[in-house]
């Protein structure tokens, strides 16, 4: 009886950890991935956080947000945080949001001529 309760203990202190943070990520099918679009623009602000990295693009005459990968992924595959500094010209492809108007999941995005896939 003891192993038990101790186990449900365990369990619940596990649940109750992880909540915040799967609770704080979003899933992809908010995003809808039959309307494909590219965008090319300037970077106003970038961010390499957790549990996505972000950029905040000038493009169309529009601001944007663009949600990348988890800054490990885009390190890993070659991608400098320096790179998509304020200021830096960005081509992003992905999908829109389905519900916000300025937002986009990025599936690529194109720096100085390089590609990077960020799935």
């Amino acid at each position: 009886m003891r192993f038990l309760i101790c186990k449900s203990i365990l369990t619940l202190s596990i649940l109750l950890a992880a909540g915040p943070a799967a609770h704080a990520h979003h899933g992809w099918s908010e995003y809808d991935s039959s309307k494909g679009f590219k965008l090319t623009g300037k970077v106003m602000e970038s961010g390499y956080e957790h549990p996505h990295g972000y950029v905040r693009l000038q493009a169309d005459g529009k601001t944007w947000i663009a949600v990348l990968a988890p800054p490990f992924r885009m390190e890993n595959r070659g991608l400098a945080k320096t790179a998509i500094a304020p200021g830096a010209t960005v081509t992003v492809e992905g999908y829109p949001h389905r519900n916000k108007a300025d937002e986009m999941r990025a599936e690529r995005i194109t720096v100085d001529g390089k590609t990077v896939e960020l799935r």
